[in-house]
Formats: structure tokens, sequence, C-alpha cells
């Protein structure tokens, strides 16, 4: 089936706002074993019905977002019917619909919004629980130029999400012909690189009768995707995990800092961190997860030797013999923060960002972590991730959440 999207509205040319229609939608298609053929943006205005003219011509399905307002540049409808070769008609229980969400909030509703009540001849208008503006959904049948279905939707994500699910997948399952969604499955791996890791296990999955695949590659971290039936996505998963199950950080899209929040909460541990380099990424990406404070109590950003030393406890005669960034700093680090924060685990972290700072010895992307355990050995790890400043440090709080990781899932 092909599929086009076409999202309107200046303001996603002008970058005052973020179009996030596109990914949202690929992936419910993609839920439903559908793909998207092709999406495009476009400003308001007359070019809205010459790009639906042209993607009806070579489309199953096309979905049209935005435009469907009371304003003078909201002419979706009108660009339909154009298209269509048809009139727009006022719908009854649209119109009541309307009437009664102005009234419901004791207000007066403007002439104008009469427009949104209007429909291409024979469409299905499609309720809008959470605004004015009901969809559309023209049926292959109506269409002249080809037997493509035409969806359009408001732009508003808290009202085309929810009219997705409610009205437009249900006519999605049947033009398609699916019956349930398609079985997936998302594996994330951290600690290896995209290139061994397609090559160590590629022949095999593409072995898998009824299997697709593919990889996504993110800043020290490689995705794999498993798409097929059950016993196909099983398989593809055991190739994986036999191979890289030691890097294995989830397989449910949950992202490596909800699962080390998770671990912890599950061991009963409290954690504090102690950064230098990454100027408080980790504590940042930590508490991005919901729940954080349960386990995370303390974030040190010691940034200067001088607040090494005053709020971790850093030997100053370290610092001058071995640097800020050396196992010796990071272990005292981590081993400062667990002392002064009472916390069950810490982690630590320094290193050199860049561009300049880098020496022979110790060259630009070098970083030395922590970590300390009461009544456990502080371990620690050299890495280096040469990268620009931005880069190095996602990677770098990568591995410091890594580290954590492995050293909870090995006590446990």
């Amino acid at each position: 089936m092909h599929i086009e999207i076409i999202n309107t509205g200046t303001e996603l040319l002008l970058g005052n706002v973020q179009n996030t229609h596109g990914a949202w939608l690929g992936r419910e298609l993609f839920r439903l074993g559908l793909r998207v053929a092709r999406q495009i943006t476009i400003p308001d205005g007359a070019v809205i019905e010459s790009t639906l003219g042209e993607s009806v011509r070579r489309s199953d399905v096309v979905i049209v977002t935005g435009g469907l307002g009371p304003t003078s540049d909201d002419i979706t409808r009108e660009a339909t019917a154009a298209v269509l070769g048809c009139e727009l008609i006022e719908d009854e229980a649209a119109l009541r619909s309307l009437e009664n969400f102005f009234a419901i909030r004791k207000k007066v509703m403007a002439p104008t919004n009469r427009k949104q009540a209007q429909a291409p001849v024979g469409a299905d208008v499609l309720p809008n629980g959470n605004g004015t503006a009901p969809g559309i959904y023209v049926p292959p049948r109506l269409n002249p130029v080809r037997p493509c279905a035409i969806f359009l939707l408001p732009g508003p994500p808290r009202e085309l999400y929810p009219m997705f699910h409610a009205e437009v997948e249900p006519r999605l399952r049947a033009l398609a012909g699916v019956a349930a969604d398609r079985g997936m499955l998302e594996l994330k791996f951290t600690g290896v690189g995209e290139s061994d890791f397609h090559q160590a296990i590629d022949d095999k999955l593409a072995a898998i009768e009824g299997m697709e695949y593919g990889y996504c590659a993110r800043i020290s971290e490689v995705d794999l995707r498993l798409i097929g039936s059950a016993a196909a996505v099983a398989q593809g998963r055991a190739v994986a995990v036999a191979a890289f199950g030691g890097y294995l950080i989830s397989e449910d899209g949950n992202s490596l800092e909800s699962v080390v929040i998770g671990m912890l909460r599950k061991a009963h541990l409290t954690l504090a961190t102690a950064e230098s380099c990454t100027g408080g990424l980790v504590a940042s990406r930590l508490t991005d997860v919901p729940g954080a404070s349960e386990v995370f109590t303390h974030g040190f950003v010691t940034y200067a030797n001088r607040a090494k030393s005053e709020q971790l406890g850093v030997k100053e005669s370290d610092l001058q013999q071995h640097g800020a960034v050396s196992e010796e700093v990071a272990r005292q680090m981590a081993e400062g923060a667990l002392r002064v924060t009472a916390v069950d685990v810490a982690v630590s972290v320094t290193g050199i960002a860049g561009p300049t700072g880098g020496t022979p010895e110790k060259p630009v992307g070098t970083a030395w972590l922590a970590l300390a355990r009461k009544g456990h050995d502080t371990v620690t790890e050299k890495v280096f991730h040469l990268r620009d400043r931005n880069g190095f440090k996602k990677a770098v709080s990568q591995s410091v959440l890594d580290l954590i990781r492995r050293h909870i899932a090995t006590d446990t």
C-alpha cells in the first residue's frame, strides 16, 4: 500500500513549530505493517491543491494534517473538494457538535467557525472530541482520479492522535486487510560499533525466512529492529543475544537511563554522580526518567580542580601529580561522593572534551570513569570517544550509565 503524508502549515517551514507528525504517523503505520512512501511539508495556501492532486495520482492512501481550522488560510477542505471535482456541503451533525463545543464553554461561536462543519459530498466526517475541527475521510470510491483514500486530520497533536486511533486506524486496517499489529521487536545495544554488529550477525539474520530486520545507529548505541512472525522474531533475537547479549540494554524500547533507574529501584540502591567533563549530563539524563527521585539523591558538577578538592576531597597532590583526567582522580571523585552523600553507589567521570587540552599521553576524547559502592572495591574504566564536544559528552554519559548497568547486572 502506497501511503503519502502531506503536512500543511507555513509555521512548519519557518521553523517556528517542530513537525512531529511524520515521525509519529510513521511509527503508528509501521505498527500496522504499513509504510510511508513519501512525506511532504508544504505552506498554507494554494499549493495544497496542487500537492494533493499529485499525491492522489500515485497513492493508495493520502493523509493530510492541518488546514481544517476557521481562518482564511485553512483551505484543506476546499483544496480536497477541488481535486475531487465535487462540492462542499455543511454536515448537520458536525455543526451541532461545533455549536455544543462553544455552548459548554459559554462562548459565542463566530460565523467563520461554520466552515469547519463542511465536507466533500459523500465523505465521512470524523468527530473531534478534543477540538473544534472535525476530520474528514474520503473513501477510494469517491475519488475520480484513482481509488485513493484521503484522510484530512487536524494539526494539533492532542486532536490528531486520538482521532487517528479512533477513526483512521480502523479504516486503514479494513483497506489494507490488517487484522492485528505486525510483530516487531526493538533491541537496544550499547558499547558495540555498528559495523562490528552488522558484520557479526547480518548473514544469520538474512537467512531467517519471513523476517525483516534493520539497524539504527546513534551515539554509542545500535538499535536492531526485527519484524515478522513470532517464531521468526524469536529466532532473530536469539541470534543477536548470542553474539552481543552483554551489550543489550533493553528490548522494549526503553532508554539506557530508564533501564538504570529501574535496576536501581529493583535492587533498592541509591545513587549519586560526580561529573566533570560531562557537566551534569549524566544526572540530567537520569532525572529525565519519571520516578528517578526514588533512587537518585545527589549530583555534583566539579568542573574545576578546586571543586573536586573542596566538594569531593580529591587530594591536591594527586591532581598535580596525575592531572584531573586520571584514574586516581576519578577514583577519589567517586569515593568522595559516596562518602559525603551516604548513598549506596556513586559514579564519577573526568575527561578531555576538546578541541584543546589534549596531550600525546592523554589525547582529546580520553575519559576516566569510576564506580564506588559500599562493601565493594571501586571499579575504574578508561574510555575514548573522539567527537565534537556535544558528541563527546553524550558518548561519555552513555559509558557512565552503562558502567552502572553492568555493575548492577553482575551483582544480581
